[in-house]
């Protein structure tokens, strides 16, 4: 058992009643939509998020009659009773948002039992919050130009940034946007399989890429001999993301990254969260959070645990003001303060 697993799975919960909460934000090109989960117990709520991003699953779970586990539990055991517990009444559209919900319920269980105890997350587990890097997160567009770019650095002028890469990324383009010096982590998408934002593999985009945004960490590039021969070279700042779902999936990368991006919801259990840390920690792996476009309380947690074991790194994180950054004057400077669970 994970020793900081060890630290939370005693932690006491008392579960009284379960809602799902429905929350949205309309975009121009989409409308995101997720759940919150709220148990409640002991006069004190907690809550978590579902980040699944098919509408139609975000229906079914808040329409869907679960048999919700009810009473005095400790996390371990709770967590043990949620293995019964059917929470899909049809198959997903990903396997992935098996573990999307997982965290959703099981981060609401974690955020109950903290407020019921008076304890906060960096008190359980004896680490210390720091002030908190984050990067923007952003599409660019196909064909590419900077509009998105100078949209967030007009509002928040020193923003770093997290950017997805498409077939249209020109040399053009990539001269452009190298000079500025602001790019972090370029997400080459290319491992991801069967999900909107496949990207097929293309050794010269990559070399693109590569080559001259030289000082940027590049993620998920789809790793075959064609591209293999290509990011050889660049070894030292390959990172993953979609594939990570625990230490399994870690030992299981061509080799082992110098940095690592992590996202607790693709963990699902809090017990998988507590392995992937210990192990990236103890094999010198450093690490990044990863968003999901969350709306609510789920970005807030993510942006509490990249504070206490990653807060000095380009953690896609940012406050959710992000998500819609042409609707505000001004947008909030990264590093945030400190951030805590609860």
């Amino acid at each position: 058992m994970p020793l900081m697993w060890s630290k939370l799975a005693t932690l006491e919960v008392t579960i009284d009643d379960v809602d799902l909460l429905h929350h949205e934000l309309p975009l121009p090109a989409f409308k995101r939509l997720t759940t919150v989960v709220r148990l409640a117990g002991d006069g004190h709520e907690g809550r978590g998020e579902d980040v699944a991003y098919d509408p139609i699953d975000q229906e079914r779970f808040r329409q869907a009659s679960i048999d919700w586990p009810i009473g005095e539990f400790d996390l371990g055991s709770f967590s043990k009773a949620l293995d019964a517990v059917a929470l899909f009444t049809h198959e997903p559209q990903q396997q992935a948002y098996r573990d999307y919900r997982r965290w959703a319920v099981e981060s609401a269980a974690l955020d109950l039992a903290l407020r019921q105890a008076g304890l906060s997350l960096h008190d359980v587990l004896g680490r210390t919050p720091a002030p908190l890097r984050f990067v923007a997160s952003t599409g660019v567009g196909h064909p590419p130009s900077m509009e998105a770019i100078e949209r967030v650095r007009r509002r928040a002028p020193a923003s770093r940034f997290k950017l997805d890469v498409n077939a249209g990324w020109t040399q053009e383009f990539l001269d452009e946007l190298a000079p500025l010096g602001i790019v972090d982590v370029v997400d080459l998408k290319g491992a991801y399989q069967g999900t909107p934002v496949d990207t097929p593999a293309d050794p010269e985009l990559y070399r693109r890429v590569a080559e001259t945004l030289a000082d940027a960490f590049i993620e998920d590039p789809a790793w075959n001999e064609g591209t293999a021969a290509v990011l050889e070279a660049h070894r030292d700042r390959i990172t993953w993301d979609a594939p990570i779902h625990g230490v399994p999936d870690i030992e299981a990368l061509p080799f082992q990254p110098r940095v690592i991006n992590i996202k607790p919801s693709r963990c699902g259990r809090l017990e998988t969260l507590c392995a992937v840390y210990e192990y990236c920690e103890r094999h010198g792996i450093g690490m990044y959070g990863g968003g999901q476009f969350e709306l609510g309380v789920g970005r807030a947690q993510i942006q509490a645990l990249a504070s206490m074991f990653h807060a000095d790194a380009g953690n896609d994180c940012s406050p959710t003001e992000y998500h819609d950054a042409g609707a505000h004057d001004s947008l909030p400077a990264s590093p945030l303060a400190s951030v805590t669970w609860p």
